[in-house]
């Protein structure tokens, strides 16, 4: 939901009062509880300190190895994060949460026009958040203060030194132990109900998958250079049969879960987004369909919330406002579902993609895009989408697997106001390993396609205006890659003349996304030089650095679009709308304007999809009227720049792309 702009749903005529939505941070706190193993003899020196840090908190307060570790594994990977807080304010290895600092420290970046719904025929939302007194925060978002309590370390410590952080962890854990009336036990098997009181989540659903999750984790074993340099390891124990029993005793509340279009590998529950009528024929907070029978569902788009867990309820259950298909919560990965998939939901401020799409929104602040994401969220956020991309048909890739920075402005005046969530700091290349669909390299050099692929961890673009505008960012690992106008970093980015009609150039702002690309998306190679690789990027040649023994992207083939013979350029769209004869009475005629970009001849873009023109009529509460138009035109969906867009099929020659 992030980034400057939110499309959401209006009525030309109807004036819609903004509310704001009160974020009372709220995401599980899950501290980490993972038990170590002798350290790798292999590993560089120095990387033993992590590992060793787990072994003394396991001795000190009498948690088994295994468990310290795997909890840690799930929340954190071990990453430090160079004492950087989580999208809730979690700290360390072991994910402690001081909410109240983090986000204090954090601005707002939901300004902007984006309107959620995308669609001319009611007026633009726009949200709003705020900063929650500590008072009103949930004990899951303050176990720092909790740790530093039980181990008497300063809390600027837990924050900030990863051995004391795995302390902290410790005692937490063995605290909850404690309060479950159950012994300090050596056995991994006895502290099931802890693990999963430690997760934070409130519902036994929740705990019991966290805890699950934990324990597979103990049982395959686990070994990872950290970001850090730390190498950890955790021992395999395949025969460890947890006391699931010992959830009963936790006194946690049971979810409602009927009616949930959930995988039975995640924790969900229902709490409905309203669909009501206003009067004045005024209505939300979304529209009542029949997909897939009226029209497919195409594309998952990952949002990121800019509201911690309480306050986006709050958002989505308004039915004045926005509205999503799902919430994840960050700290235990727990699911609620808004929106079924047959209706529309208004999310992703391009009607088109809102009627074709299902949109999942990941709690976290973008007002802090340095921060970084629970492995437990992406873990249940993989296991939905790969739930829903089977259910509807939608492909695993980047072209249909959309982040909302990757949605296109609907008309060329929306394109500057749409948001940019979930930002560069979004695992893609990890997200999608855990899809079961990891990216590599489709064809041998010279494929004439590139998959753009960078380490996560090595690859840091500078950013700025994380915390103050024009301020560097926190040195941070990241899935994006930056686009020059040479083959030299010294030479201007490249222009994105959609966001700066007046001409003026990109910028290294978090926000700015002009001049980059993202894990995953396919581009047409341009050509090379050394260590550099242009692709055709908005109607220009785009450099990026690639070298050879780090590289950023690898070959791929596949079909490209170029301008058909004869034509010197060929508009790009923001929505595949079908042509004016298409319309029957009663539904307006929807007009098919191109963006301000043109596809030049002799350039070529990666084919996504195609599709036919398409556009659902949902003015009114009644549904009576409503009617799915499709027409005889054809488009591409291709990779164009950072966002995707649509060329009309008539307009441009497909090929197999060549070296």
């Amino acid at each position: 939901m992030r980034g400057p702009a939110t499309d959401l749903r209006t009525t030309t005529g109807h004036r819609r009062v903004r509310r704001t939505a009160g974020t009372i941070a709220s995401a599980a706190l899950l501290l980490p509880l993972l038990g170590a193993a002798p350290a790798d003899s292999a590993a560089p020196a120095g990387s033993a300190q992590l590992q060793g840090a787990f072994t003394r908190a396991a001795d000190r307060y009498h948690v088994p190895r295994s468990v310290l570790l795997a909890v840690s594994y799930l929340q954190s990977r071990w990453d430090t994060h160079g004492g950087a807080p989580s999208v809730t304010g979690g700290y360390g290895p072991m994910h402690l949460t001081d909410a109240r600092t983090a986000i204090a420290g954090a601005p707002h970046h939901s300004e902007g026009t984006e309107d959620a719904r995308g669609d001319s025929s009611r007026a633009a939302l726009h949200t709003t958040a705020s900063v929650p007194k500590n008072a009103e925060l949930p004990a899951r978002l303050k176990t720092l203060t909790k740790a530093a309590e039980l181990t008497g370390l300063p809390a600027d410590r837990l924050r900030t030194d990863a051995a004391a952080n795995v302390a902290g962890g410790a005692a937490l854990l063995a605290d909850a132990q404690r309060d479950l009336g159950e012994p300090l036990s050596a056995d991994a098997a006895d502290w099931y109900a802890a693990v999963a009181r430690f997760s934070g989540a409130d519902d036994s659903a929740t705990a019991a998958t966290y805890a699950d999750d934990v324990y597979d984790v103990i049982r395959g074993g686990e070994q990872r250079t950290t970001d850090a340099g730390q190498r950890v390891r955790l021992a395999a124990q395949p025969a460890l049969s947890p006391d699931t029993a010992s959830l009963g005793r936790a006194g946690l509340r049971t979810a409602n879960a009927a009616g949930t279009e959930c995988p039975t590998t995640v924790s969900c529950e229902w709490i409905p987004a309203p669909y009501e009528e206003f009067g004045e024929g005024d209505y939300g907070n979304h529209d009542l369909g029949n997909r897939p029978a009226s029209q497919s569902i195409k594309y998952i788009v990952i949002h990121d919330t800019e509201g911690t867990w309480d306050g986006v309820l709050n958002m989505v259950q308004d039915p004045t406002y926005v509205s999503w298909n799902y919430s994840l919560r960050s700290t235990d990965g727990h699911v609620a579902q808004h929106v079924k998939a047959k209706d529309v939901a208004w999310h992703a401020g391009n009607w088109y993609i809102n009627a074709k799409s299902v949109g999942l929104e990941h709690e976290g602040f973008l007002a802090s895009p340095d921060a970084w994401y629970s492995e437990a969220m992406y873990r249940s956020s993989a296991r939905l989408v790969s739930y829903l991309a089977k259910k509807y048909g939608v492909p695993l890739d980047r072209q249909h697997i959309l982040g909302h920075d990757n949605v296109p402005g609907t008309t060329t005046a929306t394109i500057p106001g749409m948001h940019t969530d979930p930002g560069p700091y979004w695992d893609w290349q990890h997200y999608f390993e855990l899809l079961g669909r990891p990216f590599r390299a489709t064809a041998k050099a010279g494929g004439g396609l590139v998959t753009v692929l960078p380490d996560f961890a090595a690859n840091r673009p500078a950013y700025t205006g994380c915390v103050t505008k024009g301020e560097p960012c926190a040195v941070h690992g990241s899935s994006e890659v930056r686009l020059y106008s040479a083959a030299d970093e010294n030479s201007p980015l490249i222009k994105d003349i959609g966001l700066r009609p007046d001409g003026s150039g990109s910028t290294t702002d978090v926000n700015d996304i002009g001049s980059r690309v993202s894990t995953g998306q396919r581009y047409a190679v341009a050509d090379r030089d050394g260590d550099w690789t242009a692709i055709w990027y908005l109607g220009q040649k785009a450099w990026f650095k690639n070298p050879r023994k780090q590289p950023t992207a690898v070959s791929a083939s596949g079909l490209v679009v170029t301008p058909a013979p004869g034509r010197t350029d060929i508009p790009v769209y923001g929505r595949a709308y079908p042509e004016k004869e298409a319309y029957p009475a009663g539904v307006p005629v929807q007009t098919v304007s191109p963006l301000s970009y043109k596809l030049l001849a002799g350039q070529e873009y990666a084919v996504g999809d195609r599709v036919p023109g398409q556009y659902y009529f949902a003015p009114t509460f009644d549904t009576t009227a409503h009617k799915v138009v499709t027409g005889k035109d054809m488009y591409y969906e291709i990779q164009f720049g950072h966002r995707v867009a649509f060329v009309r099929a008539a307009d441009v020659r497909v090929l197999p792309s060549a070296p």
